[in-house]
């Protein structure tokens, strides 16, 4: 029996045998399962909101800074002679700036910045990434912004991946209540004792502050105490994680050890106390028992007792290859950058798609063309297009565009791909 200050008034108490403390059984909580978009949990809510706002705020204030200052500017020329009317238009080049503007064979000067605010948001996301880019700030102040979106990357990205392969790799386990003080300052899940037990007396005499707050929650509601402590912990497997049993240690430990594998002993023990064989008083068995119980506990035999009736007989597994298992990620843990990859994908084929159709119509103008014809040309020239085998680029014929008499294009120009 557990050994209390009123029981030893009536009876003798041999010394304790065992040490042991109230303690708080719940069930155990489900394991929850990765989320598809678990890769997301490193960092919360809040931060990758954060994160969207600095990459548009980023690419905002590049794009301004680029336009005001004079050293993102550059001059192109533009060759304005007939046979570079479809090859020279897509491909400016770097000329002198002083080529006389409106004559028909010599460079039109023109002024560009790479920072459009397409590119400036390019730039930003390639940063992020932590990819190159085909274009970068040349004046003071676009590399200022530049150089404080890489720092800020580069702490953000260094932080994710640290806390990466935490999440993705535990299976965790989120118990509703972890402490005495967590149960105590919450009505959601009930909690009770054994009805009229030595736990119930220590609740019920208790001078301690949390202890009495615990005593006023059960007493107020008189169905959370149980008769027997079986029938108390078959109400914790059945209460879906709505009841927790405050029982004493051993017996916690020892359920739980047990099929099938439902509950759990939860924070620390809430007191220190013993159990004790009990005798009448005045009992000649008292001192032998005593001699027995100091022999048992000196040379260790209650220790192996308890190793071998509460653990190395368990009924649940806890074996490492259980825990190895979780090491491996698995599709679950990443299903969800598959899924913005395919997203990404379909995306880009929707929007090549309409650029295909809005520069046949382009062309089709141009061309004063029926719109059909122009799109079937430009289908012949992306399935069927040439090949320049010196330096790698795709070619066609200008005319297989559709030329007609308006055009001043000559039949033996090119037009680069």
């Amino acid at each position: 029996m557990t050994i209390t200050s009123e029981r030893e008034r009536v009876i003798d108490f041999s010394k304790p045998f065992m040490s042991l403390g109230i303690s708080i059984m719940i069930k155990k909580p489900i394991k929850q399962k990765p989320g598809v978009f678990s890769f997301l949990n490193p960092l919360s809510k809040e931060i990758w909101v954060c994160v969207i706002f600095s990459y548009i705020g980023v690419s905002i204030v590049l794009f301004t800074v680029s336009r005001f200052s004079p050293y993102e500017w550059r001059v192109l020329t533009l060759s304005s002679s007939a046979d570079s009317t479809m090859a020279g238009r897509n491909d400016p080049t770097l000329q002198h700036p002083h080529g006389s503007q409106g004559s028909p064979h010599m460079p039109t000067s023109s002024m560009a910045n790479d920072f459009s605010i397409i590119n400036s948001l390019w730039f930003a996301l390639a940063a992020f990434m932590q990819q190159g880019c085909d274009i970068s700030p040349r004046s003071i102040s676009g590399r200022i912004v530049g150089s404080v979106w890489w720092f800020f990357t580069l702490i953000l990205i260094s932080s994710y991946t640290a806390n990466l392969a935490a999440f993705l790799t535990v299976e965790r386990m989120v118990a509703p209540i972890n402490s005495p003080e967590d149960l105590a300052s919450q009505t959601e899940v009930q909690y009770g004792t054994l009805s009229h037990g030595s736990t119930w007396d220590f609740f019920r005499k208790s001078q301690i502050s949390l202890y009495s707050k615990m005593w006023e929650f059960m007493n107020s509601r008189k169905h959370v105490f149980v008769k027997t402590y079986d029938e108390g912990i078959r109400r914790v497997r059945t209460s879906k994680g709505k009841y927790a049993l405050l029982i004493e240690s051993p017996k916690n430990e020892y359920i739980n050890e047990r099929e099938p594998c439902d509950t759990m002993k939860v924070g620390r023990n809430l007191d220190a106390k013993g159990f004790g064989v009990a005798t009448p008083l005045g009992s000649p068995l008292k001192d032998p028992i005593n001699l027995a119980v100091l022999s048992l506990k000196e040379n260790g035999e209650l220790t192996k007792l308890v190793n071998r009736w509460w653990y190395d007989r368990t009924e649940c597994r806890h074996g490492d290859k259980q825990d190895a298992s979780r090491n491996e990620l698995s599709l679950s843990n990443v299903a969800g950058i598959f899924y913005i990859l395919i997203g990404g994908l379909l995306l880009a084929l929707a929007v090549a798609l309409l650029e295909f159709c809005y520069k046949s119509h382009t062309e089709a103008t141009r061309a004063k063309i029926p719109l059909s014809d122009a799109m079937k040309a430009k289908a012949r020239l992306t399935i069927g297009g040439g090949r320049d085998f010196d330096n790698g680029r795709y070619y066609a014929p200008a005319n297989a565009i559709g030329n007609t008499e308006g055009d001043q294009v000559h039949s033996n120009t090119h037009t680069q791909v």
